[in-house]
């Protein structure tokens, strides 16, 4: 029994030390090694400063940017309390809150119905990305606040508009971040 308990007890440091130490360092420094932009959250920098990520939402306000989806992680596209709301679909407070986003936006472009992910939070609360008819939404506005021809930044939300991966997996989507720096490039081209 005492040597089964033994035999029990080293293998449990064994499996800890290779499968718990070793085996993570080696496989994150493989990552940095080939794949330094992916494995250190895809940063963008801008003149040498930081200024998001491609992989976690940020909170875009002021009506000259495209805004993502709403987001329920923390107080708002908080990385350290990543989730959802857990909000059944019948529970009022849910039902209020989308209610009033969709009445928000309505107002801003009436002739057009609400795209639901621009009313809806993700299961993380920190997608980074919305759908083409999320960008199409906020055309108008964007293109108003910024002196532009809608059909200009319409180009730029279709340069902009990624693929389904592989052709099939995941629908086509709009990376907010990388849009709104490419508005703020246009601007400054002018």
């Amino acid at each position: 029994m005492k040597k089964h308990l033994m035999t029990a007890f080293l293998m449990t440091i064994a499996t800890t030390i290779l499968l718990g130490l070793i085996y993570p360092l080696v496989i994150t420094g493989l990552a940095r090694v080939l794949f330094p932009n992916k494995a250190n959250g895809q940063i963008i920098y801008r003149n040498g400063e930081a200024i998001g990520s491609r992989i976690i939402a940020q909170p875009f306000t002021a009506a000259k940017y495209f805004h993502p989806r709403p987001s329920a992680a923390g107080n708002g596209y908080d990385a350290a309390n990543s989730g959802g709301t857990n909000l059944g679909p019948t529970n009022q407070k849910l039902i209020d809150r989308v209610r009033a986003d969709a009445a928000t936006l309505q107002q801003e472009n009436p002739s057009q119905p609400v795209p639901v992910d621009l009313i809806t939070t993700s299961a993380s609360g920190l997608d980074p990305e919305i759908s083409p008819a999320g960008a199409e939404f906020q055309i108008p506005r964007v293109a108003r606040e910024r002196g532009f021809p809608e059909s200009k930044i319409r180009e730029l939300v279709q340069k902009h508009t990624h693929p389904r991966d592989l052709g099939l997996l995941g629908e086509p989507r709009v990376n907010v971040l990388e849009l709104n720096l490419a508005l703020d490039e246009l601007g400054r081209k002018r």
